[in-house]
């Protein structure tokens, strides 16, 4: 990884620094990483000095990135969804104080640095209803860790790893929507990023039946045609078809004991949509989409040209009057 002209470094802990270098390595915009021991109480401490717990240092990940490719908060914003931000002392299979997690202002930006952390923090306890165990104080020393530590994951790809590999494989599509994201309201977010289920009935599109088109709340992408949509009486919007087959994607859903069922998730933005079944009008396919207001949002057609959908007008129209060239 090459350096730009331009450089910021930040120190960031969330368990073994292993799993949560590899994870950072993988965001567009950081371009070097080194792993070591921060807050220690002796200076260049070894592993098994910090393991015994006599050091208090924190395993912790130096950052460098360019901030014209990723700022500060949105890789603030990222290291909070790899970790456990609400547990103290742990993560993963890791118990310790050398496991908590932190974020260290340093340098000439430290003040900065802080301010960015602290608002993030703020909203992460604003939307979740409680505090997060990540302390921010700024960093008082930071020791590299022996050279085996450098980089592990890399050359031990099947290594211990306390952050989900899918999570690292797609940090940089996450990386993409991480502000719409936490922009989510709390229902929202547990619909969209935690597969939850919305109250039927009393959402915002079941009842709705005007001509437009439903997105991805977190994309964008178009999803469904307001002329799909069909009241099925279960108390969530349903729709018979998405716009496009490669829109949504599904996969086999096993959260209810003896109840499978197909999850719907967007193609673009991974978030939860709802479930699809068999038992829809026969006359459309046969196929029910069920999905959760909370994952949508609704765009009439009068203001589909200058939110950017202009493109879809001349279907939808098609659809609305009827005509056989809508592919019914």
């Amino acid at each position: 990884m090459s350096a730009s002209d331009r450089t910021a470094v930040a120190y960031m802990a969330g368990g073994c620094f292993w799993g949560l270098e590899r994870y950072l390595q993988e965001v567009d915009g950081v371009l070097d990483t080194a792993v070591g021991y921060a807050q220690s109480r002796i200076p260049q401490p070894t592993y098994r000095q910090v393991c015994s717990g006599a050091t208090d240092a924190v395993e912790t990940v130096r950052v460098t990135f360019d901030p014209e490719r990723v700022s500060l908060r949105t890789l603030t914003l990222l290291f909070l969804e790899a970790i456990d931000p609400f547990t103290a002392d742990r993560q993963g299979n890791d118990v310790g104080r050398q496991y908590r997690s932190g974020l260290y202002p340093a340098g000439e930006d430290c003040e900065g640095q802080r301010t960015v952390y602290v608002q993030a923090l703020g909203e992460l306890a604003s939307r979740m209803g409680r505090h997060p165990a990540v302390e921010v104080e700024d960093l008082r020393n930071f020791f590299l860790a022996e050279p085996d530590h450098q980089n592990y994951l890399l050359r031990n790809p099947y290594g211990y790893c306390h952050i989900p590999l899918d999570a690292i494989r797609h940090v940089r599509e996450r990386q993409r929507y991480i502000e719409r994201i936490w922009a989510l309201t709390a229902e929202q977010y547990a619909v969209t990023q935690e597969a939850a289920t919305e109250a039927p009935y009393r959402n915002e599109y079941d009842a709705l039946f005007e001509p437009g088109i439903y997105v991805d709340r977190v994309s964008g992408e178009p999803l469904f045609y307001s002329t799909d949509k069909f009241d099925s009486g279960c108390g969530w919007p349903a729709f018979s078809r998405p716009i496009h087959e490669d829109g949504v994607r599904e996969t086999m859903d096993r959260s209810l004991p003896l109840h499978p069922r197909i999850e719907v998730r967007s193609t673009a933005s991974d978030s939860h949509l709802g479930h699809v079944f068999d038992d829809g009008p026969r006359d459309l396919g046969g196929r029910r989409y069920c999905i959760n207001s909370a994952s949508l949002r609704f765009v009439p057609r009068e203001r589909m040209d200058e939110e950017g959908y202009g493109g879809l007008l001349a279907e939808l129209d098609r659809r609305l009057s009827g005509s056989p060239a809508a592919g019914r």
